[in-house]
């Protein structure tokens, strides 16, 4: 046996054999997502300059679904809240929109910071006495916001402004540059670079101290109460911040439809965006671009094999995927890549 200070077989006095293989493989491992991630933004910015007026609406519509998905993702996968009421919060940041531009007179990229704004003290004022319910008691308290959302925009006193059961029409952004985008793409720009900015954020929150302090009270409540982690102000605060992205996302969809109505925002809006999050990923950044694909174009994809029962297929092709892939798109992705690095492993060894 050799002690501290003795030098290892094949090796000079004095030295320190260092092994490198987890440290390469995590350079490796963080040079390819960064190169996925730069491909990524060079489809997305291609893209529109390839498809039709139509299909630029659906890449748009991705894009919103995303970031709310992305709001629920921070709110129950990251600290254990299950939420089915985020498209009341849709509904609260798309209408705040159409007030303020028709009312306020406000232009349309101010009103999704401050759509925003309104919905993360609305959803923080929601949190803060939920924080004391957990589980299902937590999600049906959610799922009773999200019922009740339609039934108070069609009150009569609101319907100055909400336009009642009728609902509003929300004047579509002009593209500042005709003679190279079109009004479609320009939106769809708009709306990927407000995107951009959000995923930045939820990056930076799930990697720091915040993101883990949600993980320690997703996994172990009890343990991050005894270390110190006010749990009830963590989880009202991620309730605000899950509103705030549903919120932008609900005014940014406002502004993509160019019309708004209590209809559109029922509770099976929240359990769309449940769907999404479940099958990207309920606990990644990143996944919710496929669950937010998978929202978008699947009903169409349902809609083309059978007219007579599109939700049966919607049905049947969702089973699927949860059986194929039981942590989702994510977790699909990220045994791809460790069963690649066991192989890559074995190769340099033999």
């Amino acid at each position: 046996m050799s002690t501290v200070g003795e030098a290892a077989p094949g090796t000079t006095a004095g030295t320190t054999t260092v092994p490198i293989t987890g440290t390469t493989t995590g350079t490796r491992r963080l040079g390819g997502r960064s190169l996925g991630l730069w491909a990524l933004l060079v489809l997305a910015t291609v893209l529109p300059f390839l498809l039709s007026g139509y299909r630029i609406f659906q890449l748009t519509q991705i894009v919103v679904y995303a970031i709310a998905i992305l709001g629920l993702n921070l709110l129950t996968g990251f600290s254990g809240q299950i939420s089915l009421g985020n498209g009341a919060f849709s509904a609260l940041g798309a209408y705040a929109s159409a007030v303020l531009m028709s009312k306020a007179g406000l232009p349309y990229w101010a009103t999704p910071p401050l759509a925003g704004a309104i919905c993360f003290v609305a959803g923080y004022l929601f949190g803060r006495p939920a924080a004391r319910l957990e589980g299902l008691y937590l999600a049906l308290a959610t799922f009773a916001l999200s019922i009740v959302m339609p039934q108070v925009l069609k009150l009569d006193t609101l319907e100055p402004w909400t336009g009642g059961t009728q609902g509003v029409y929300v004047t579509k952004p002009v593209s500042l540059l005709p003679d190279l985008i079109s009004d479609d793409q320009w939106l769809y720009f708009f709306c990927l670079g407000v995107a951009i900015v959000m995923f930045l954020v939820a990056w930076n929150i799930v990697r720091g101290r915040t993101g883990r302090a949600l993980v320690a009270l997703r996994d172990h409540p009890i343990g991050a109460g005894a270390m110190g982690i006010d749990t009830a102000s963590y989880k009202s605060v991620t309730f605000g911040v899950s509103a705030m992205y549903t919120g932008i996302a609900g005014s940014l969809g406002a502004l993509v439809a160019g019309f708004i109505s209590p209809d559109s925002f029922t509770y099976l809006l929240s359990i769309q965006f449940l769907v999404g999050g479940v099958v990207g990923g309920i606990a990644s950044i990143f996944g919710t671009l496929f669950g937010a694909v998978f929202i978008e174009l699947v009903p169409d994809l349902a809609n083309k094999i059978s007219e007579s029962a599109p939700w049966a297929i919607y049905g049947v092709l969702l089973i699927v995927c949860m059986m194929m892939m039981p942590w989702g798109a994510a977790g699909l992705v990220h045994s791809a890549r460790a069963w690649l690095a066991r192989r890559s492993t074995r190769r340099t060894r033999s």
